[in-house]
């Protein structure tokens, strides 16, 4: 058990796609207070479990921090996967099969595809893209083009 394991439980519990908190709301619910770097240092607050024990509490509870504000020292945690609508913040009704982790589908809706755009329709013919990688392969072999 982590030190964070409170901050776990709490978001685990909420069942809202985001959760407000103040950096003292979140030291009632761990219990000690936060550290000068968490109030000092925006990268303290990455969604980033690798060399970060802190983020593994929101992680692990499925969320990730965003909107940080260190100078009114408050931030939100929003759910991972979830994605809202901007009409009404509504949660869609499933997130997706149980056991999948929690990043997954964090991606979902990054990438916009300019009107008229036809992915389908070939840069190269077969036979382009054949010539264009046999001058590669013989550039990585040493053999020039």
């Amino acid at each position: 058990m982590t030190k964070y394991e409170p901050l776990t439980r709490h978001l685990a519990s909420r069942g809202e796609s985001r959760v407000a908190m103040t950096f003292a709301a979140m030291e009632d619910v761990l219990g000690f207070k936060l550290p000068k770097s968490a109030r000092d240092h925006r990268p303290w607050w990455a969604n980033s479990a690798h060399g970060h024990v802190q983020s593994r509490g929101w992680l692990d509870a499925g969320y990730q921090s965003e909107q940080v504000d260190l100078a009114s020292e408050r931030l939100v945690f929003a759910k991972l996967n979830a994605t809202v609508s901007a009409e009404n913040d509504v949660p869609p009704a499933s997130t997706g099969p149980k056991g999948r982790h929690p990043l997954i589908g964090c991606m979902v809706g990054m990438i916009t595809i300019a009107p008229g755009v036809d992915l389908t329709d070939p840069i190269y013919t077969d036979e382009e893209m054949e010539e264009f990688l046999n001058r590669k392969i013989a550039l990585l072999e040493g053999r020039g083009a």
